[in-house]
């Protein structure tokens, strides 16, 4: 252990000497700090100007004065997704998803208003935020200072000498592995830092905080490992330079990048404007209620008259027209559900195939298990998308069924010709009011840390690997002595 510490020491003497290691370690933390209060301030800010919006919403949906409930239909309403509290640590996919959706009856519409369409073509790189610094920027700068570790003491000449002196292979790779992740850990304090904020004063939960530390921890003992590993087996420190720079830009660079056009590749979903087109003829097939002589609806007429003992419609106790808005918004929306239920699964799909990439990228699998933690990962924005669409089904059918049961068949019917007709059919603007607000639930801490396992899991499967390395590079290194 004396021997593993004084390694330690000695490489720590070795990077105060070196200017240019130490003014990048420097300018490294100062980068994680600002990207730390940045991130913060701008989740903050996002999150209070969404909560101002909604407010602002709520407020002129409750405040639309007596009108048609079909009107109000059609007027619509706007609802807002609440950034989760660690979203400041890891925006995940919020910038790219949008955060607002317009509800109202017939159509389901996508989010809107994402960073990403608002912004240059910078903001795909990566935002700057603590997360970004550590998943890119930190191993980088480790390999600058850590390439040379074991390779330089073979180019001096210096390690056959401590091997002569008692130091065993094992010790000279943990000590140089101690040192390097003393320096790794100074990397992690701005964050561990800003986590603490996170949780003591904003109010994130304690468990997932300490699980996103852990992981990112465990992302740079990776790259600890990595390096020096790297610098053992390497005859030259340039040529493990070159080795592990080359591992980085694949790693964390170019292989993040391509795995989802793979997965989209392998598994093609809609687009957009496909989905819609494909919802309209389907809509078409199912029926038209604004055609008499429709089967689908000429038969819901016969069931509904049969069911109230009534052969006319005028005669029927309730507005028929209303009970055509509920019957077509339940079928609209059981197609919108199954359209999206298709969607999500095909998205799923690209997901697990992008992750199992994570066995080739460590950079991948902490971004899943990040983004997990955070909620800020495509589950979230599907969460936001069921639960806004819930809600609009919701409202939707609230106010048709106030069609139905608080205005006349007759009035409904007259109310283009009558302007008394169409001064009745006006109701009560508190009915607007007693629709209940939009109350996004967020995830849970369970669904996180379940959400984060498969990341981790890799994670620690790159580190038992890694481990094992350091074990058959030991024995080749005391075969070499």
């Amino acid at each position: 252990m004396n021997a593993i510490r004084l390694i330690a020491r000695d490489e720590w003497r070795l990077l105060r000497r070196n200017r240019v290691a130490m003014l990048g370690l420097l300018m490294l933390i100062a980068l994680s700090i600002l990207a730390a209060l940045t991130s913060i301030s701008s989740r903050d800010n996002s999150d209070a100007i969404r909560a101002r919006f909604q407010q602002q919403a709520d407020a002129a949906f409750d405040g639309a004065p007596a009108r048609h409930p079909h009107r109000m239909v059609h007027y619509g309403h706007f609802v807002f997704r609440p950034l989760p509290v660690l979203a400041a640590f890891d925006p995940g996919v919020d910038a790219f998803t949008g955060n607002t959706i317009y509800l109202e009856g017939h159509r389901q519409n996508s989010a809107n208003f994402g960073d990403v369409r608002q912004s240059s073509l910078l903001v795909r790189f990566g935002q700057l935020t603590p997360a970004f610094v550590l998943q890119v920027l930190a191993p980088l700068m480790l390999i600058f200072i850590g390439f040379g570790a074991v390779a330089r003491e073979r180019e001096r000449g210096t390690i056959r000498q401590m091997f002569a002196h008692g130091v065993s292979a094992r010790s000279l790779l943990l000590g140089k592995a101690w040192g390097l992740a003393t320096i790794a850990a100074l990397m992690l304090a701005p964050a561990a830092l800003a986590l603490g904020w996170l949780i003591t004063v904003e109010g994130a939960a304690r468990v997932p905080g300490l699980l996103m530390l852990g992981g990112y921890a465990l992302y740079l003992a990776i790259w600890v490992l990595l390096i020096t590993l790297a610098s053992a087996l390497a005859a030259q420190a340039r040529t493990a330079l070159m080795a592990l720079i080359g591992i980085w830009a694949f790693a964390v660079i170019l292989l993040p990048r391509i795995a989802p056009d793979l997965a989209l590749a392998a598994n093609p979903a809609l687009t957009r404007l496909e989905t819609d087109i494909a919802i309209q003829r389907d809509l078409r097939a199912m029926g038209d209620s604004h055609n008499p002589d429709d089967p689908f609806f000429s038969a819901f007429k016969a069931r509904t008259l049969q069911q109230y003992g009534v052969d006319k419609v005028e005669d029927l106790p309730v507005n028929y027209r209303g009970l055509l808005a509920l019957e077509g918004e339940k079928l609209t929306s059981k197609l919108f559900d199954e359209y999206a239920t298709r969607q999500f699964k095909a998205q799923k799909a690209q997901s697990q195939q992008t992750d199992l990439v994570g066995l080739f990228s460590p950079a991948i699998a902490l971004r899943r298990a990040s983004m997990a933690i955070a909620g800020t990962d495509l589950e979230g924005h599907r969460r936001f998308l069921s639960q806004s669409e819930a809600y609009r089904f919701d409202i939707v059918q609230q106010l048709n069924e106030l069609q139905a049961k608080s205005i006349a068949y007759a009035d409904d019917s007259n109310r283009n010709k009558d302007p008394e007709a169409a001064r009745r059919v006006r109701i009560d603007p508190k009915n607007w009011q007693d629709v209940p607000d939009f109350n996004y639930r967020g995830v849970s801490t369970p669904e996180k840390v379940k959400a984060a396992l498969p990341g981790l899991a890799m994670l620690l499967t790159w580190l038992v690997a890694l481990l094992m390395g350091v074990h058959f590079t030991v024995r080749r290194l005391e075969a070499t002595a």
